[in-house]
């Protein structure tokens, strides 16, 4: 494999782990009654449109059928890509959810 092959590689693992990132946050967001779309554009309010979030939310299953997604796992998901600014949001909302229970 030469040098161009190997970086082509890496490239293609990293969006693909990026991708599940997404869906985990997306997943974890139906789980909990959360409009991820909503919450990501509060993260990131100057971007409009994800497209990559919009795949996921294709992917993702109603809550019943899903299995549960720690709190801990997203926010270390989140962490692995420097997603602070959606990681931000997220613990808010985990704040507010904790506070009504």
């Amino acid at each position: 494999m030469n040098k161009k092959e190997m970086e082509q590689k890496v490239i293609a693992n990293f969006q693909q782990d990026e991708q599940m990132m997404i869906l985990v946050f997306a997943q974890w967001c139906i789980n909990h009654d959360i409009d991820p779309v909503e919450l990501y554009t509060t993260a990131y309010p100057h971007q409009v449109k994800n497209g990559a979030l919009q795949y996921a939310l294709d992917l993702t299953v109603p809550k019943h059928e899903s299995e549960s997604i720690a709190d801990e796992t997203l926010l270390g998901v989140l962490a692995l890509f420097g997603n602070d600014d959606l990681a931000f949001v997220v613990t808010e909302e985990m704040k507010k959810r904790k506070n009504q229970s």
